[in-house]
C-alpha cells in the first residue's frame, strides 16, 4: 500500500516525526515524505492512504509550509471522496486556546472536501514529558490496523 507521509512545519520536528513514522512503518509500505508547501490537494490519490503530521502556529494557525495546501484547497474546492487518511498534532497546552487547532482545521478542511478519517486525531503535548514519537508510534500503528482490518471485511 502507498502512504503519503505529508508535514506542514515551522521549526521541522513534523518532518522528522514523518521519518520516525517512515521507518516504523519499514518496509511493509511504499512510503513517500513531502512538506505540505510541495502538494496540491487535487492530485490527492484514492489508492494512496495519507498520513497528515502538522503543528500549530501563532494563534492556532497552519505552520507556513501548510499555508500553500490551505490556501490550494479552500481556493480548488477539490472533491476529495474516496480519499483516505489520519492526522497528527503537534502542540503544546501552555497555549490552552489553541492547543493543537493545526491539525483541527487541516482536518476539517479535509473532511469538508469528502475526504474519509481512519481513527481518531492524534495529538502531541510539548509540555508533557512524552517525546512526540512515544505518542505517534503506537497511534500509526493503531491506524494501520484499522485500515487492515477494513481492508480485510
Amino acid at each position: 500500500m502507498k502512504v503519503g507521509l505529508y508535514y506542514g512545519s515551522e521549526t521541522g520536528n513534523s518532518e522528522m516525526l514523518c521519518e520516525d513514522i517512515e521507518t516504523e512503518l519499514g518496509g511493509e509500505y511504499d512510503c513517500h515524505i513531502s512538506s505540505l508547501a510541495d502538494v496540491n490537494p487535487s492530485t490527492l490519490a484514492k489508492d494512496t492512504f495519507y498520513i497528515f503530521v502538522t503543528s500549530t502556529y501563532g494563534n492556532g494557525d497552519l505552520p507556513s509550509t501548510a499555508l500553500p495546501f490551505e490556501e490550494a484547497i479552500l481556493g480548488q474546492a477539490p472533491d476529495l471522496s474516496g480519499v483516505r487518511f489520519a492526522i497528527f498534532g503537534l502542540g503544546d497546552q501552555v497555549f490552552a486556546e489553541t492547543f493543537n487547532h493545526g491539525s483541527q482545521k487541516l482536518m476539517q478542511m479535509l473532511l469538508d472536501r469528502k475526504a474519509e478519517m481512519i481513527g481518531v486525531r492524534g495529538l502531541h503535548d510539548a509540555s508533557g514529558f512524552d517525546m512526540p514519537e512515544d505518542v505517534a508510534l503506537p497511534w500509526v500503528a493503531g491506524i494501520m490496523e484499522q485500515l487492515q482490518a477494513a481492508k480485510a471485511a
